[in-house]
């Protein structure tokens, strides 16, 4: 037959050299089933493009303080460094979903990662804290289409019941780039002649590599529906996204929170979002169908995986702030106390999913992660800025674990659920709730701080005649401002933070009562025991 002797790469590009596959190669390939094999060898481009995007972030978040002080930056602008790429981020990622149910998902996989190393090659070049902020939105754009792209690929090659196996993969992936980014990261901010720049660069020759692999291991055949992609819905969807989420950074500092402004942003806000809305129900291939949120499961997992993203990025921001501006710890210090948290992740991830893949069974352990996120931050809500390190290392060990259990699981649950078509979109969905929850969460967390603070140093100023007098003439206690600040002034901001932190997991632990909530509510359903591409042949043989 023609078909066997067709080069087994369909997403490879015109002109490249064929090759023919090996006996019973070919008839695996048409039934969309893989060998263990050929998923380790496809998976390892795929995970070393998650940890390249896994790895630019951790970086980042610890060389953070350096930056934004050698920048004369404050902690709005703090705030918005992490922002502007979730932000970016979480507008991206459902059209990246779109896209992979209608084009080449190798392909936008590798452009996900081209755009996420330009991005950051140009950060490591700004010259002002704006300019940053800019280049991650441009990261932001890249990191939504990995972290999209990579479930919706696995979810093709992979069955939901074996998909478990491999998620002590994804899990080790995301350990060793979260350890391995805040020690790097230290490492190169510590040494004089490298400077927190380089930390921008870490990634690139990961991601050179990333794209070597992905073109010579990812086989995946090419879905190419002649049907046209809802740009007026993208348009509306990022135009809304975007405005909620600016109002939520800026309100509160730039100003008020019942302002003209806020009432600009709710209201353009809102009519973008009522917009896509309307022109999803009458789009042809809209780009959240609105028919994934008929399913319980969809739904309940999309309201635990905002809590999740809260979970998720206010922890990992605002404790490599803690370490490093209250407790004084040194960038790489403060990477290596992160480690507890990061350990919790990768047992609780890999037990976890082998479990799922020899049981069957899911949602309990979403009901004893989700437990164990609330637990982690009630225990972290007790920090100040004396709190044992030891202690700490322990609460951290019972937040990542939480988050282990739960946040794969939370789209393996509606990959599970939704119809083969829909994988790419109902996927992609998940991660953009996840990042939306994020985002909200470091805007409102950052606010949270920043208020607290602001609070804490007053009423030291009132009780300390010494750093009273000591503040005249500063211009005020902030971040940009802590370096050249007199001795009390700098006490006391950093006792203010440390002990402000505390109220930020407090706040957090009350979000995260929201997905235990959510995850008691859905519906277990058995794990299918057919990858997404067979699938997508079922559902075309049956028409």
């Amino acid at each position: 037959m023609t078909s066997t002797l067709r080069r087994p790469d369909a997403d490879a590009a015109p002109g490249e050299p064929t090759e023919r596959p090996a006996p019973g190669a070919a008839s695996a390939a048409q039934q969309g089933r893989m060998s263990r094999r050929q998923v380790l060898e496809a998976l390892s481009g795929m995970l070393l493009a998650m940890f390249v995007a896994f790895l630019s972030s951790t970086v980042v978040s610890t060389a953070l303080p350096t930056i934004i002080t050698d920048l004369r930056g404050t902690q709005a602008q703090y705030t918005w460094v992490v922002a502007a790429t979730l932000l970016a981020s979480t507008a991206s990622t459902p059209i990246w979903g779109k896209l992979a149910d209608l084009a080449s998902k190798k392909l936008l996989l590798q452009l996900a990662i081209v755009v996420f190393v330009v991005g950051s090659m140009l950060a490591g070049l700004a010259q002002s804290v704006g300019m940053l902020i800019a280049w991650r939105v441009l990261q932001g754009l890249g990191l939504g289409g990995i972290q999209a792209l990579v479930q919706i690929a696995m979810a093709a090659m992979i069955s939901p019941r074996e998909r478990g196996r491999y998620s002590g993969l994804i899990g080790a992936t995301m350990a060793v780039a979260t350890v391995g980014g805040p020690l790097v990261g230290g490492v190169l901010v510590d040494t004089s002649w490298l400077g927190w720049r380089s930390v921008f660069y870490v990634g690139v020759p990961f991601g050179a590599l990333a794209l070597v692999l992905l073109q010579r291991t990812l086989h995946l055949p090419v879905t190419r529906r002649p049907v046209p992609i809802d740009y007026l819905g993208a348009a509306f969807l990022t135009a809304g996204v975007s405005a909620l989420l600016i109002w939520v950074t800026l309100a509160g500092d730039a100003f008020p929170w019942w302002s003209l402004p806020t009432a600009l942003f709710l209201v353009g806000g809102a009519s973008a979002v009522a917009a896509f809305v309307v022109t999803e129900l009458r789009a042809a291939e809209p780009v959240v169908p609105l028919r994934l949120f008929r399913d319980r499961t969809t739904t309940l997992a999309v309201v635990a995986s905002i809590a999740i993203g809260v979970a998720m990025f206010g922890s990992s921001v605002f404790l490599g702030q803690y370490l490093q501006i209250s407790r004084g710890y040194s960038p790489t210090a403060a990477g290596l106390l992160t480690v507890p948290m990061v350990a919790g992740l990768l047992v609780s991830s890999t037990v976890s999913g082998l479990l799922i893949t020899r049981y069957g069974r899911w949602k309990r352990f979403l009901v004893g992660g989700s437990l164990l996120v609330v637990l982690g931050f009630g225990l972290l809500a007790t920090v100040d800025h004396e709190t044992d390190v030891v202690l700490l290392g322990a609460f951290l060990v019972v937040l990542g674990s939480g988050i282990g259990m739960t946040m794969q699981n939370l789209v393996l649950a509606v990959q599970n659920a939704v119809a083969a078509r829909d994988l790419g979109a109902a996927s992609s969905a998940v991660a953009f709730f996840r990042s939306l929850g994020g985002t909200v969460g470091v805007s409102v967390l950052g606010a949270v701080l920043s208020g607290r603070v602001a609070d804490l140093v007053a009423q030291g100023l009132a009780g300390s005649p010494a750093a009273a007098r000591a503040a005249q003439g500063s211009g005020g206690v902030g971040l940009a401002d802590l370096a050249d600040a007199p001795a009390a002034v700098q006490t006391l901001v950093r006792v203010a933070y440390g002990d402000a932190t505390g109220r930020v997991f407090l706040v957090s632990g009350l979000v995260a009562v929201v997905a235990v909530v959510a995850v008691l509510l859905v519906r277990e359903v058995a794990l299918r025991t057919d990858s997404g591409e067979e699938r997508l042949r079922g559902d075309r043989g049956d028409r």
